[in-house]
């Protein structure tokens, strides 16, 4: 298809997957699906790792009820959905996709994991630990925040999520409710820096335990350092590498 980056800016490619197709790294569509079929086939199990690479949201759920009549829940969980998740952080992490695969890909997680959650029942359910998410207060974005959110939750963590324009004590008192051991601060604009800080301080003086990660358009690791934070998260893939390293995960 001719000038897909025309057509995506124009609105006319939905999603930008006719953009994603002619410029990212992974298979097309129709690859994986063929893909998927043969090993349905052979295996009786399809690709799921492969569909969460090309963000396959529709097709995932059949093929994980299906994987579900074989498999344990937890054992697709890890041996699937999660390597999707890597595969796809490396490649954006590197360029080689975008922004629309790494969203893409965490709606098909999303839709199996909604299928593997009815699979568990109402039982108690694995979870990789508790963390608060914020936008500081004066700051009304969380773009950032809500992509985060969502990876991360596909990753087995449980999200509180605070929303945008929180006060650093109301951050705090939650944390302390919820006993966490790791808090994500957001900020977009230079001018609530300031309270992403005093957030900080007023943590290291009253829950000087808990890790604290942040990241916004205007942090970097250097400015992150400077106000005291633990962690400087560029994108929501290095908040799953920090996760796993607060929380001692795979």
């Amino acid at each position: 298809m001719p000038f897909p980056p025309i057509r995506a800016l124009a609105g006319l490619d939905v999603g930008c997957r006719d953009y994603v197709a002619a410029h990212g790294k992974s298979n097309s569509r129709d690859e994986i699906q063929t893909k998927s079929t043969q090993q349905a086939e052979s295996s009786g199990i399809p690709d799921l790792k492969a569909m969460v690479v090309d963000g396959l949201k529709d097709d995932i759920v059949p093929a994980v009820k299906k994987a579900l009549e074989e498999m344990e829940p937890m054992e697709i969980v890890n041996r699937y959905l999660i390597p999707g998740l890597d595969q796809v952080g490396e490649d954006f992490e590197k360029g080689d996709i975008f922004l629309p695969n790494l969203i893409f890909s965490g709606e098909t997680v999303q839709n199996a994991f909604a299928e593997i959650k009815k699979a568990m029942g109402n039982g108690e359910q694995a979870s990789e630990g508790t963390i608060i998410l914020a936008t500081v207060k004066g700051d009304v974005h969380d773009i950032g925040k809500n992509i985060l959110k969502v990876i991360m939750e596909n990753y087995g963590y449980r999200i509180i999520d605070m929303g945008k324009d929180v006060a650093g004590e109301a951050i705090l008192e939650k944390a302390r409710s919820e006993d966490v051991k790791l808090v994500g601060l957001s900020a977009l604009m230079t001018t609530t820096v300031k309270n992403m800080e005093s957030t900080i301080a007023l943590f290291r003086k009253e829950l000087p335990d808990v890790k604290i990660m942040v990241g916004g358009a205007v942090m970097n690791e250097e400015y992150a350092a400077s106000i005291g934070a633990d962690y400087y998260g560029k994108d929501a893939r290095a908040g799953v590498e920090i996760a796993r390293k607060v929380f001692g995960s795979h």
